[in-house]
C-alpha cells in the first residue's frame, strides 16, 4: 500500500496530483508544516506535523512530502513522482530510455531554473516598490527557461512524447508559483496554453479543490 505524508498546501501536491491521474489507491496522512502551526507543534493535542516524533520516524529531515511503499521510503517530491510514474504510471511514465532522460531533464529544469525565482515571486509583496523590483529581477531569471519551453511547446502539446506525463506535472507545479505574473506568461503563449491544459485536467482540479479546502 502506498502512503503519502503531507498536506496539499506543500510539494505533496505533486505526487497527490499524479496519484489522482492514475486513480491509484493510497493512504494520505496530512502532515502539516510545523512552522505553520500557531500552537506548540509538540503539544499533546497538536496534529501530526513535521516536528512530530511519529513523522520524524518516517523522515528524520522533518520535511514533506514523504512516501512509503513497502520497505521503500522516499522524501523528495520529484523522486517520488518519478518512482510512481516508472512503477505504476503506464503512459504517464517513460516508455524508453530516451523518454526517461527527457523526463529527468524537464523535472530538473523545473527544480533548478524555475522553482526558486517562481517561489520568490509567490512570496513577494508586490504592493511595495521593493517587492516590484524583486519581482522584476525574478521575472528576468525566468525568461530564459520560459523561452526554452516556448520553443519546445510550439510544436507539441506536452513536454515528452506529445502526451501528458509526470514531466508535465513536475514542471507545471513549479511554474504555478509564478502564475500570478500574467504579463510574464503572456510573453510565452505556448507555455501559457500548455499550463492551462495541464490545470484543466480533472485530477488537477480535484487536487486543487482539496488544497483550497485546507486552512491557508
Amino acid at each position: 500500500m502506498i502512503t503519502v505524508y503531507g498536506v496539499y498546501r506543500s510539494r505533496a501536491s505533486r505526487p497527490l496530483w499524479l496519484l489522482g491521474e492514475l486513480n491509484l489507491p493510497f493512504t494520505h496522512v496530512p502532515v502539516i508544516q510545523a512552522y505553520r502551526m500557531k500552537t506548540d507543534p509538540l503539544a499533546a493535542d497538536a496534529p501530526i506535523n513535521t516536528a512530530s516524533p511519529a513523522f520524524l520516524a518516517v523522515n528524520p529531515q522533518g520535511q514533506i512530502p514523504a512516501y512509503a511503499e513497502g520497505d521503500l521510503v522516499l522524501t523528495e517530491s520529484l523522486a517520488i513522482t518519478h518512482h510512481i510514474a516508472r512503477a505504476h504510471g503506464g503512459m504517464m511514465g517513460p516508455q524508453s530510455h530516451a523518454e526517461a532522460a527527457l523526463i529527468d531533464q524537464y523535472s530538473l529544469l523545473a527544480a533548478t531554473a524555475i522553482e526558486t525565482p517562481a517561489l520568490e515571486i509567490l512570496y513577494t509583496d508586490a504592493t511595495t516598490a521593493e517587492g516590484q523590483a524583486s519581482n522584476a529581477i525574478n521575472a528576468e531569471k525566468l525568461r530564459r527557461p520560459l523561452a526554452r519551453l516556448q520553443s519546445d511547446l510550439k510544436t507539441r502539446a506536452y513536454l515528452v512524447g506529445n502526451r501528458f506525463t509526470v514531466a508535465d506535472i513536475n514542471m507545471a507545479e513549479c511554474l504555478r508559483y509564478a502564475q500570478g505574473q500574467t504579463a510574464l506568461l503572456a510573453e510565452f503563449p505556448a507555455v501559457k496554453a500548455w499550463l492551462e491544459r495541464c490545470q484543466a485536467r480533472p485530477a488537477f482540479q480535484a487536487m486543487w479543490a482539496a488544497r483550497m479546502a485546507e486552512p491557508a
